[in-house]
């Protein structure tokens, strides 16, 4: 067996693999079928991939994208394995997707890839960079965020740049507060969108416009605010803390807080209670 895939996350209508593939140009392709739609991410090694839509060499940046029912094959008679990010969505998922990306008319893939672009740099580090530190909860937004991309740049179209209308900014208000009121627990995309009547990628695509970041951004924000409150007005463990505050090991927490203080807990809370 040459291909091993690993499930990271998965929610209704989607899921995400960690492909890798250690066939070299010795092996024969090999012919499989897409049962989803699939937006796979390559992050290292070079492949042949030959579909319906044509063939195409894909390499890390690229975006491979399969319709469902249709056969493939992948070769690697140019260089040896290769590893992706594979993302797989169900009709009725991709169904609503493509009726909220403006200009997108049709449902299936007419290309095999998407050559690597600037616009999705960004998008497919932060993934790559969850996968490696095992962050499953942002893969529900980045299934969300790389299938309204694929969509987008496959039928060339852009979205509008109008400002969310009054009844979009009431929604994400409302999601703001949730938010805030049950951070230490699980929120989930499809739960915020759905007690907002919204589609999830809607929903996405406006919190973006209005609040300047995803709800799972504004999520950690608002855990790592708590927790530095916390830091400075209890004599609580760190870990009590961080646990308390919804994350589920420290070291995510650590690493998290850096990121967003330029300082470690530790020496947060020391330095505050000096000052």
């Amino acid at each position: 067996m040459t291909t091993s895939a690993h499930r990271l996350a998965s929610g209704r209508g989607w899921q995400v693999s960690d492909v890798i593939c250690t066939a070299g140009a010795a092996d024969r392709p090999f012919e499989e079928e897409h049962r989803d739609f699939c937006v796979a991410a390559v992050t290292s090694g070079t492949f042949r991939y030959r579909a319906r839509q044509g063939t195409a060499m894909l390499a890390p940046g690229a975006l491979l994208l399969g319709n469902p029912g249709t056969c493939y094959e992948c070769g690697h008679e140019h260089g040896a394995g290769d590893r992706c990010l594979s993302f797989h969505f169900g009709p009725a998922y991709m169904e609503r997707i493509v009726a909220d990306v403006p200009g997108a008319k049709q449902l299936d893939f007419g290309t095999p890839r998407l050559p690597p672009l600037p616009a999705l740099v960004p998008l497919l580090a932060e993934a790559e960079a969850a996968r490696e530190m095992a962050d499953t909860g942002a893969f529900e937004e980045f299934a969300l965020r790389i299938a309204g991309a694929a969509v987008t740049a496959a039928c060339s179209a852009t979205e509008g740049q109008s400002a969310p209308s009054r009844r979009d900014q009431k929604r994400v208000a409302e999601a703001v507060r949730r938010i805030e009121v049950d951070a230490d627990r699980p929120i989930s995309l499809a739960e915020l969108a759905d007690e907002t009547a919204t589609s999830p990628y809607h929903f996405l695509r406006t919190f973006r416009q209005v609040a300047g970041m995803t709800p799972y951004q504004f999520l950690l924000r608002a855990r790592l605010h708590r927790a530095a409150v916390r830091l400075r007005t209890s004599d609580q463990a760190i870990s009590a803390i961080a646990f308390a505050a919804g994350f589920n090991d420290l070291s995510t927490f650590n690493r998290r807080f850096r990121r967003l203080m330029d300082e470690a807990p530790g020496t947060y809370r020391a330095r505050r209670r000096r000052s």
